[in-house]
């Protein structure tokens, strides 16, 4: 299973042009690629293959005196920019196709210095490398300093820099997982119980055991700088280095909240996978629910990141994770007698069933159907009801800042 690991980078003055200089280098590439596809749709022509951009963008634009300045940088860097553009057409071209499932993807558009994220790739063929000292070498960029906050599992195949909005530079390693390792890191899964997740905004999470996870509410407690922030921001004037300043104060303060969201849902995620042998959740209308008068609490518990962990995790980890579709009427249903006692306001929070008199915490009943609909209740012989595993997605896992030992991953090198 791939997976990436992101560490923070603190590159010197002299490094952060140079990787300037190579994010502008790989985004005009990127933007003369899509160029000269429009151009080709526009004449009714045939799409020039990848290559002759390889040659065109590249090979010959070197040699021209309006684009020389592209031999200073790596020249796997211009390519992986012509791999993303043939990348997001053909994404582009099945899902107009209805073949590529998800949302409907738009055609690629022009990147522009201005993009709150900049990003450049090195493969292998770079010979980029993890030195002894535990600095990463970038070819034209020099020995850059890295955070390490835990050794790599295993040998990376590629490392993509990232600078986010808020000036900050991240190494992103694309690890192949080992599955023995790990399945030796959690317990036996077969003596672990099961469990069902009712998300929510008053509470995050109630589980089907009786646990409460209350909500953290990270953006609502920080609402007050935000505001403060975007304010100073809205003031100043615009091209100016003072207004850049205030920006970057406002993207600072985003990225904190956007850590710490993402932090809470990693260790909340790892420990329900650790502790349980299948986990069961609703498969919520999230984008529908964000368009509701309650979007910014939606947004600020990022429901779909989290279960974007929870689903990678549990394939990562031999679990069994089940979503129960949308319609399923969690909130209606006894989870004692099975009786359906009707749709219930939202203000009311316990009720009592009219058939078997049981009185119901309404988030804990709904955990409970949601655990039954998967399946994964406890049958008359004690028997654990388990369905098939679910493919995983991508995800980065790995630190954002944590400051521990520079040698961390000095066995690890591209060499």
């Amino acid at each position: 299973m791939q997976l990436r690991y992101a560490f923070r980078l603190d590159p010197g003055p002299g490094q952060r042009v140079a990787l300037a200089r190579a994010f502008g280098c790989a985004r005009v590439v990127y933007n003369d690629a899509v160029a000269a596809r429009e151009r080709a749709r526009r004449e009714g022509a045939a799409f020039p293959s990848a290559g002759a951009l390889s040659k065109t963008l590249i090979t010959e634009a070197k040699q021209s005196p309006g684009r020389q300045w592209l031999s200073e940088v790596s020249a796997v860097i211009l390519q992986q920019a012509l791999r993303d553009v043939e990348r997001a057409y053909t994404n582009f071209f099945a899902s107009l196709k209805g073949a590529r499932p998800g949302a409907r993807v738009g055609a690629p558009r022009f990147k522009s210095k201005r993009d709150a994220r900049q990003a450049i790739r090195f493969t292998a063929n770079s010979r980029w490398k993890i030195t002894e000292a535990g600095r990463l070498l970038l070819p034209k960029i020099g020995e850059v300093k890295v955070r390490w906050s835990r050794t790599l599992p295993s040998v990376p195949s590629s490392v993509t820099v990232i600078r986010d909005a808020a000036g900050r530079y991240f190494a992103s390693f694309v690890i192949e997982t080992d599955p023995g390792a790990d399945l030796a890191r959690m317990p036996e899964a077969d003596n672990l119980p099961s469990v069902g997740i009712d998300l929510g905004l008053t509470h995050f999470a109630v589980l089907s055991d009786g646990r409460v996870i209350d909500s953290p509410r990270f953006l609502r407690r920080a609402e007050k700088k935000l505001k403060k922030a975007q304010r100073e921001l809205s003031r100043k004037q615009k091209r100016s280095k003072n207004r850049e300043k205030a920006r970057l104060k406002v993207a600072r303060a985003h990225a904190q909240v956007a850590d710490a969201r993402r932090e809470f849902h990693h260790q909340l995620s790892t420990q329900l996978i650790r502790e349980s042998q299948a986990v069961a959740v609703e498969d919520l209308a999230v984008k529908a629910l964000a368009r509701t008068r309650l979007g910014k609490s939606v947004h600020d518990a990022g429901w779909a990141q989290f279960l974007a962990m929870l689903e990678y995790k549990a394939q990562r980890y031999a679990r069994v994770f089940v979503k129960v579709g949308r319609f399923e009427l969690t909130s209606q249903v006894c989870s004692v007698c099975g009786v359906k006692d009707g749709p219930k306001p939202l203000h009311v929070r316990t009720w009592t069933c009219t058939h078997c008199g049981t009185v119901h915490d309404r988030d804990h009943n709904a955990a409970k159907n949601v655990k039954q609909a998967a399946g994964l209740a406890v049958t008359a012989c004690r028997a654990q009801v388990r369905p098939e595993l679910v493919p995983a997605q991508r995800e980065e896992a790995g630190s954002h800042g944590i400051h521990t030992g520079t040698r961390a991953a000095q066995r690890h090198s591209t060499r």
